[in-house]
């Protein structure tokens, strides 16, 4: 399969992502995304990978240059129709004073829609084309908006065909790791980062079947800055189990994430920690609110209303003014009798103790970076990262600590624009989440 080659030089001025005019790079059908930029009509591709040990065989290790023309397939769809105009503007941070000797790198968090799932769970999407759920429509949707934005590093998760996505991402100059989950489930998490940017100092996985907490995994890395060796980062990528019921495990999983990313910052020198991923949980939680202050007295809360997912149907969210604060905020109330000993040591860790902690100091981009009303929450959060036939909100997001700082995020869409695609994915997006992307800069004594 051909791919987008990957020489083109960092974004500077654009505010806009668009999504629906034709692409520059010789193709006579209208492509579904799209965006101010446009695509070299002949590139080279130079670009090599170094995700894994070194082995002469793996693939991860090839080097490639090669000359391409019309970068992306030619590839017609027969439910081709004219697009709705769906953009996404570049927020600016308006508190974190940026130099222009800071570096700077983007950090993309992504649920894709995994395709068993969009199979076995068709009456999410009861409101989607056929055509709109098939891989191959999807895949090329997804890579072709990763590609577009150039980000640094990628946290994906739901990912069930990671070499498909492999195969694209490396000769766009990614390396790339993934992380199954376990038992008898496909799909996993997956990172990938620019290899001219970043070398790979050290990865984790963490399976939380391990530690009684379903099959659920994260990802960790350490990377470095090529060009600044002094620059380094931890990036972790998490997808937290569904199961609202489960407030326990939930809150352990990223209970769990949180300390083990602690002690590998603490092992490179205290560097600087940015975690992606879908956390399951609503900005009004329990769950978010542990993220964001650190500890949580889980006897102050029902396990099952922890995440604040219940009562998400579209309609519901819709008639409530999106404002979920209504919904979740009534529902916090002491509880102690419906913990279990079980279930207070998978969430705190500890076979006495009421108190889940965790050793970091975290901060949410999309929360850090003001955004407009129509597309933010009373907290900064985003209205809805996630939209499909019974859910809409935001469960995504990318969490960061000291030492580095929010340039800017690519703010999501607002409720109207979402609710007139029917449901996600659609001709224009090619999962059931929008993905979050937020420039982070090293601050002066990060």
């Amino acid at each position: 399969m051909r791919c987008v080659a990957c020489s083109w030089s960092r974004p500077s001025g654009a505010s806009r992502i668009n999504f629906c005019s034709q692409l520059s790079s010789g193709f006579h059908h209208r492509s579904p995304l799209s965006s101010y930029l446009s695509f070299p009509s002949s590139c080279v591709v130079s670009c090599s990978s170094t995700s894994g040990p070194s082995d002469p065989k793996d693939p991860s290790k090839r080097s490639y240059s090669r000359r391409w023309h019309n970068p992306l397939p030619r590839r017609r769809h027969a439910d081709q129709m004219q697009t709705t105009r769906i953009a996404r503007d570049w927020i600016e941070s308006d508190t974190s004073p940026v130099s222009q000797d800071s570096e700077r790198f983007t950090v993309v968090s992504y649920n894709i829609l995994g395709d068993r799932n969009s199979s076995y769970h068709k009456d999410l999407y009861s409101n989607v084309s056929f055509p709109y759920l098939k891989w191959g429509y999807r895949k090329r949707l997804i890579c072709e908006e990763l590609i577009r934005l150039r980000p640094d590093i990628i946290c994906m998760q739901e990912v069930d065909k990671y070499f498909d996505l492999f195969s694209i991402m490396e000769k766009a100059g990614y390396a790339g790791s993934y992380k199954r989950r376990t038992g008898d489930n496909i799909d996993g998490c997956a990172m990938f980062w620019k290899t001219d940017r970043f070398r790979v100092l050290e990865r984790e996985n963490i399976e939380f079947s391990q530690f009684g907490m379903r099959d659920n995994v994260a990802q960790l890395c350490v990377l470095e800055l090529r060009k600044s060796k002094s620059r380094k980062l931890l990036v972790g990528n998490i997808h937290v189990l569904y199961n609202p019921s489960r407030g326990d495990v939930k809150l352990g999983q990223i209970r769990s994430l949180c300390s083990k990313a602690h002690l590998l910052s603490k092992k490179w020198g205290d560097i600087p920690i940015v975690l992606g991923g879908d956390y399951n949980s609503l900005p009004q939680s329990p769950l978010y609110n542990f993220l964001a202050s650190s500890e949580l007295n889980i006897m102050k809360h029902d396990k099952k209303e922890l995440s604040g997912q219940r009562n998400r149907l579209p309609d519901q969210v819709l008639e409530a003014g999106s404002k979920p604060s209504n919904a979740i905020t009534s529902i916090s109330r002491g509880l102690s009798n419906s913990w279990t000993n079980e279930e207070i040591r998978l969430a705190t860790g500890q076979e006495n103790s009421y108190w889940a902690v965790h050793p970091l100091k975290l901060h949410s981009s999309y929360a850090s970076v003001k955004g407009s009303e129509t597309t933010r929450d009373s907290v900064g959060e985003p209205l809805a990262t996630s939209y499909h036939s019974k859910f809409l909100g935001t469960v995504d997001y990318l969490w960061y600590s000291d030492g580095i700082a929010p340039a800017r995020v690519l703010d999501t869409l607002p409720i109207d624009v979402l609710c007139r695609t029917r449901g996600l994915p659609c001709q224009e997006l090619g999962s059931d989440h929008l993905a979050l992307v937020s420039e982070f800069f090293f601050e002066p004594n990060g």
